[in-house]
């Protein structure tokens, strides 16, 4: 049966590859249950896509040609369309056996917000606000941090929240006093003298070095000429400040201009890229992105997809770009991709001699050394995780290390919303992609029983699961797994609840504890005493962290749960009260709690919501029947 399956799947295949079209496009390679695995571009998308299946280069492309139930496509005009469209569909899917950039979603940025009278410049992971400028991604916080601490120290800002500066004492704040503020809270500063000096820190971080050192220069001696002597000083202390942070980043000669110069290193599964930003001569920053690479791409590929992710969320683009001499990306095709997107002309291209070169060779050089580091740690976190499960197998007496460990706890705060999570730890990590969740139905206050209805309910699944294939989309690889061990938190109660619904999972070899929390005391089936194993040792910190990652996990459902049912109950029933306006009045309380213990006064200060709306919300919360 399985043959005859994957026969139809091969020839399903080879019948989609023989009607792409010979002309410019994307592909998308599907496997069974749909999920993109794959995104390309190409020239000719007929040629490119049979090369995937005429040569594999590795393991990895053979695995993914193996995978491939489905090729879907879309023609562009040009190959540089078909490379833009590529990074949208692999922001969209985020294919598996694509370059991506680790986390993508969360690399910081420094905003400032324009939109406001008296502008902020801050810390952010966000960057949709209109009318706010972004510098970044960057790749590292605490260096974003640094960043806006020497910002504070030379080009004085606000960093209280709100969009009007000061507070209610209407003094100025700590910041004033150390120079860190210019107090515009109480009028130290006029608007118009604080927006020019949030156009500086902007050119800053733009990287407009010499424009702001000749600007700083201009009015300290406009304010010397006309005898403000502490103005010209107040502006030579900044010129000074200025210049020195630039001597000290200067690294080539201000002839080398503006660039990026971007070094690749790749091996196995894992990439790194450098970036170096140049400005005006002096290094503005480097960044560092570490790279999933699950296709085990060539360096050249990592660099055209790195690239092209990087730049399509980055603030600015400039004018050149240095890469490695080497690489086998179409230059020509990324100048026009990125050209295409700053709205001027990008040069991508290599670096043979002089100070360019010398800076690309030390992004090299960093890529280099930044994924040896990597692999160093992430093989010492694997070395301790292996320790800590053969130290577990050794305590528990298990025949074979714990390589799957699923944890269950019951969440029940009160009379209602009784729910269960069930974790899943792999090789000592969380798998959160196994991590489920159960609504208690028939026990809703009794710990014992809840536990055995969910215990019950899992192996259910786990029953059901070996009907299914794995190709069908019914089917749950969470559900299908075999767990090594299952921890119940709770004590010798709890464990005597659950061992009779797990008396299944036992026969296949699982193996069942229960881990106490009192003293951390683990309960093993047959075993008089507990077994009590040393705080300080890995075995029992990993089953710690189990037990706190399915409590943390219940919580968190339990939580949302009464939160939805609370609102729906306080709010739902208000005549005047819409999806939008409920929208707004939890978004402006934070909490449920919170719109409960609103005074109108307060219900009337919802931004959006009518004052006749608030004051018959807070008369249906507060009526007495």
């Amino acid at each position: 049966m399985a043959e005859l399956a994957e026969k139809s799947r091969s020839e399903r295949v080879a019948e989609q590859r023989r009607s792409l079209p010979d002309a410019p496009g994307v592909y998308l390679f599907k496997d069974e249950r749909g999920t993109v695995i794959y995104v390309g571009k190409a020239k000719s998308i007929r040629k490119r896509v049979g090369s995937h299946f005429s040569r594999p280069s590795n393991r990895a492309a053979l695995e993914m040609t193996t995978s491939v139930a489905e090729i879907d496509f879309v023609a562009t005009e040009t190959e540089a369309e078909a490379l833009l469209a590529e990074q949208e569909f692999i922001k969209r899917h985020r294919p598996r056996f694509n370059v991506r950039l680790r986390d993508d979603k969360s690399y910081p940025y420094i905003a400032i917000s324009l939109d406001e009278e008296y502008p902020r410049v801050y810390f952010t992971r966000e960057k949709h606000r209109r009318n706010r400028a972004y510098f970044g991604p960057f790749s590292n916080a605490k260096r974003v941090r640094e960043t806006l601490d020497l910002l504070g120290k030379v080009f004085q800002y606000r960093t209280c929240e709100g969009r009007e500066p000061g507070r209610k004492s209407g003094s100025p704040c700590l910041d004033y006093y150390i120079k860190r503020c210019q107090a515009p809270c109480v009028g130290y500063v006029s608007q118009e003298e604080y927006r020019a000096n949030v156009e500086t820190i902007v050119a800053f971080l733009s990287g407009r070095y010499r424009d702001i050192e000749r600007d700083l220069e201009r009015s300290m001696k406009l304010a010397a000429e006309d005898q403000e002597f502490e103005a010209a000083a107040h502006f030579r202390n900044r010129l000074r400040a200025v210049r020195s942070l630039l001597e000290r980043q200067r690294i080539a000669n201000e002839a080398v201009g503006t660039l990026d110069a971007i070094g690749v290193a790749a091996e196995d599964g894992a990439a790194n890229a450098q970036v170096f930003q140049v400005r005006d001569g002096v290094l503005a920053d480097r960044q560092s992105f570490y790279l999933e690479n699950a296709g085990e791409r060539d360096e050249g590929d990592v660099l055209e997809e790195f690239v092209l992710q990087y730049y399509a969320s980055a603030m600015a683009i400039p004018p050149q770009v240095i890469v490695p001499r080497e690489t086998t990306a179409d230059l020509a095709l990324l100048a026009e991709a990125l050209a295409d997107r700053r709205g001027a002309p990008v040069e991508v291209r290599s670096a043979e001699r002089g100070d360019k070169r010398r800076i690309l060779e030390l992004a090299e050089r960093n890529a280099r050394l930044a994924l040896d580091q990597d692999r160093l740690r992430s093989e010492h976190r694997r070395t301790r995780r292996i320790d800590a499960l053969e130290g577990l197998q050794a305590e528990l007496g298990m025949a074979a290390l714990p390589m799957r460990i699923e944890c269950f706890d019951i969440s029940n705060l009160g009379a209602t919303h009784t729910v269960a999570s069930m974790v899943v730890f792999e090789g000592g990590a969380p798998k959160k992609s196994d991590y489920r969740r159960f609504r208690i139905r028939d026990a809703a206050q009794d710990d014992f029983a809840a536990m055995a209805e969910v215990l019950r309910r899992r192996v259910a699944q786990f029953r059901a699961q070996r009907e299914i294939s794995p190709h069908e989309r019914e089917h749950d690889p969470s559900f299908a797994a075999l767990p090594a061990l299952v921890v119940i938190d709770g004590g010798r109660g709890q464990l005597g609840a659950g061992l009779p619904e797990l008396a299944e999972l036992r026969e296949l070899g699982t193996t069942v504890v229960s881990l106490a929390k009192r003293i951390e005391e683990v309960f093993v089936p047959g075993r008089p005493a507990p077994i009590v194993m040393a705080h300080d040792r890995a075995p029992l910190q990993l089953l710690q962290r189990v037990r706190d990652e399915a409590h943390r996990f219940a919580i968190e459902h339990h939580r949302s749960r009464r939160d939805r049912a609370m609102t729906r109950s306080v709010l739902d029933d208000i005549p005047g009260v819409g999806p939008t306006r409920k929208r707004a009045i939890l978004a402006h309380f934070g909490t449920p709690e919170r719109v409960l213990a609103a005074s109108r006064e307060e219900l009337e200060g919802v931004p959006g919501l009518p004052g006749k709306t608030a004051r018959e919300v807070h008369q249906h919360l507060h009526r007495v029947d």
